[in-house]
């Protein structure tokens, strides 16, 4: 497939565009700035691009086959965010330009936040507060898709808490809705590989099961 791919300089893209490569698609890196995509293939093509315009993303949208995001904005422990949504409305505006109808976007687990009321005392207490205006602007983004985005094939990918490193063999799990549970109701884990983040987020691209969905995700112990 031919994909572009947003936030590829980011910790998650880098695994995403060498997954994707290795995978053996064609690949537009769509970057802010160049020289910092650390990676070079014949298959890679980087390209400067604003995430907040329309006009600068369809270009490089065009005859692509798959558009993926894993854009990541900081968060503000006093003031709400917006480059959520922000940038998915810029990219579904280009996308609906440039003639693409497949997306698949990283979010995260707890985007609802009183979904987090069975996850440990450290992720209620401390990490969620402190992620608070990113989950809740992650939650108007998915939001965002569901209400207006009727026409298109997206796919909300929701990983637990990232960890820098490879893909593994393990097992993926997923659950439609906030987390991934145990028997008892429990989220199962706390944190999961970029590397089988980006390897499940290529999965879906065959999966119609995933289409116009929102799906949490993590692996099997």
């Amino acid at each position: 497939m031919k994909l572009s791919i947003l936030g590829a300089t980011g910790q998650t893209g880098l695994f995403l565009v060498s997954q994707a490569l290795q995978d053996g698609h064609q690949v537009t890196a769509i970057v802010r700035n160049v020289s910092k995509m650390t990676i070079q293939h014949q298959n890679l093509k980087v390209v400067e691009g604003n995430i907040f315009s329309p006009e600068s993303l369809t270009e490089h949208f065009k005859g692509q086959d798959a558009v993926l995001s894993c854009l990541g904005f900081p968060t503000k422990m006093f003031s709400s965010i917006s480059g959520y949504t922000d940038s998915t409305t810029a990219i579904v505006s280009a996308m609906r330009q440039s003639g693409v109808s497949r997306m698949v976007i990283m979010s995260s687990w707890y985007t609802d936040t009183s979904s987090a009321q069975n996850a440990s005392f450290l992720v209620r207490k401390l990490l969620i507060p402190i992620i608070k205006s990113v989950l809740t602007n992650m939650f108007e983004m998915e939001k965002y898709l569901e209400k207006e985005c009727s026409d298109l094939n997206w796919t909300v990918v929701r990983p637990p808490g990232l960890q820098n490193k490879p893909a593994t063999e393990k097992e993926i799990l997923t659950h439609e809705g906030y987390f991934v549970p145990n028997e008892k109701g429990y989220p199962i884990t706390n944190t999961v590989s970029r590397g089988d983040v980006s390897r499940f987020m290529l999965s879906t691209l065959n999966d119609d099961k995933w289409n116009r969905n929102i799906v949490a995700m993590c692996c099997k112990s």
